[in-house]
């Protein structure tokens, strides 16, 4: 039997091992990911078949973690680093936007740099600033990367897959509220392409668009204003970076109505962006302006407010009636 059930957590540990036995190329290194196994256990056990040589316990240097993978790429090698947790990226920032990204570019396409870099994101750990951020919109800003965002065990599974055999470097964010969210993952036939948005759950009056941890979010809200008869279109972008911009297009033109959701700030996050396309491409369409729900402009605050900046169902309750008190 092809399908089990797993923690979207382990259903990320599955792909990597499917990875590591595919490609002897392959190897994954970062911090405490050998024989601790992560801060979060989802390289637990890969050092015991793969040996220390293919799952490397680096120094604490997020700089030299990915400045050393950009080498071992363009030497042939296929590389997964891990970052511990999404604030600590920042160190590692000026290899990942001014050398990664440009690699294919600058080399004029004669030789690119595939590396994976995996990041735990997001808030609702109880956690503090630099362990509960969301960063994914200073990524999205720079050509050169693609960006993924999984939020369920299925695609976890096979989208890890996906961005290790992308020829471009791939930042994959992996929310962390949700590793423990337990899902069917199919291991023999393939989620749909990683960086194709999905509709999770058609509806006629109003669309919601969103990703990674605010998916749950998104669904319980449409299941919400279903009892107060709105039938609600949502969508999982899945991937940030390229935007699936038809299938929101095609979903707005249907229900006249968007809401963009996510964890990061809304001040110059992904939902502008995606309000603005949108609104070019349907404004004949719209019955109104697009709403975002996002977090406010501000660092993540302390774990005991922090349930007062995500996101919740509330929220996205009030922008639909937002949006249909047009």
């Amino acid at each position: 039997m092809s399908t089990t059930t797993m923690t979207l957590a382990k259903a990320i540990t599955a792909g990597l091992d499917k990875v590591l036995a595919d490609n002897p190329k392959s190897l994954l290194i970062g911090e405490d990911i050998g024989r601790l196994g992560g801060v979060y256990r989802v390289t637990d056990g890969l050092i015991d078949t793969y040996g220390p040589d293919r799952v490397i316990d680096s120094p604490l240097g997020e700089a030299g973690i990915i400045g050393t993978s950009i080498g071992m790429a363009i030497r042939g090698y296929s590389p997964i680093a891990e970052i511990q947790f999404d604030g600590f990226v920042f160190p590692a920032f000026n290899q990942i936007t001014t050398q990664l990204a440009k690699m294919r570019a600058r080399s004029e396409g004669r030789f690119g740099a595939p590396v994976v870099i995996r990041i735990p994101y997001g808030g609702g750990i109880g956690s503090i600033e630099h362990h509960s951020e969301s960063p994914e919109a200073l990524f999205a800003h720079t050509a050169g990367l693609r960006i993924m965002a999984p939020s369920n065990a299925h695609d976890a599974y096979w989208m890890i897959q996906q961005a290790a055999a992308c020829q471009d470097p791939v930042i994959f964010f992996e929310p962390k509220r949700r590793y423990w969210l337990k899902g069917e993952v199919d291991t023999e036939n393939p989620a749909a392409d990683a960086f194709k948005a999905q509709v999770i759950r058609p509806g006629e009056d109003a669309t919601i668009v969103t990703y990674g941890p605010l998916v749950p979010v998104a669904l319980a809200a449409a299941e919400a204003a279903r009892e107060d008869g709105r039938s609600v279109e949502v969508i999982d972008l899945r991937s940030v970076s390229p935007i699936d911009f038809d299938t929101i297009t095609e979903s707005v033109e249907k229900t006249g109505r968007l809401i963009v959701t996510h964890e990061a700030p809304t001040f110059g996050g992904l939902g502008g962006e995606i309000a603005a396309r949108i609104t070019e491409r349907s404004f004949l369409s719209l019955e109104a302006p697009v709403i975002r729900v996002g977090g406010f402009h501000m660092p993540y605050p302390v774990a005991k407010v922090e349930e007062q900046y995500l996101p919740d169902i509330d929220k996205v309750l009030e922008a639909l009636d937002r949006s249909f008190a047009y």
